[in-house]
């Protein structure tokens, strides 16, 4: 077997366009769920958190060297400005009951893989992914059961025994 190495534009494409597909894929489950941040909200965090990572690595034609420090800067100032997006899918009700942190919580990791993808760390970025996809998928089941063999039920859940 042979590995490609993909230089110049192709290794954007395939950095971008993984970013792309995975954002998609993780607002996927918002979607549907009916949350309100869904495919295109995550797919554009995703995408937007790769494309600030490449321009810590790339610089036109290559004319200036890549600056570590840049890549650690702007990936403090993506976490910190994702973290307003996030915070604008939390609500509160009267009674409350908090909505919304899964989705946050969502766009917090869609950015971070995003920036795994810009970086092209592809091992961190598999596991990465199956683990997210794990929490989204058997996370639910998961809570109920431990409802049920512990006893413990939510505030606000249909069943209001004692």
């Amino acid at each position: 077997m042979q590995l490609v190495v993909l230089t110049g534009n192709e290794a954007i494409a395939v950095r971008l366009g993984a970013a792309v597909i995975l954002g998609s894929a993780l607002g996927l489950n918002r979607e549907l769920h009916g949350k309100p941040a869904g495919l295109r909200t995550h797919a554009l965090v995703c995408l937007g958190a790769a494309v600030a990572a490449l321009l810590a690595l790339e610089s036109p034609e290559r004319s200036m060297p890549v600056d570590t420090n840049a890549i650690g800067r702007i990936v403090q100032g993506i976490l910190t400005g994702i973290g307003f997006v996030g915070a604008g899918v939390i609500l509160r009700d009267p009674n409350g009951h908090v909505t919304g942190l899964t989705t946050a919580a969502t766009i917090w990791i869609c950015a971070v893989l995003g920036i795994v993808c810009g970086l092209g760390y592809w091992s961190i970025l598999g596991i990465g992914v199956a683990l997210t996809a794990l929490a989204l998928f058997f996370g639910r089941p998961v809570e109920h059961l431990a409802e049920h063999l512990f006893k413990r039920h939510r505030p606000g859940s249909a069943d209001k025994s004692v």
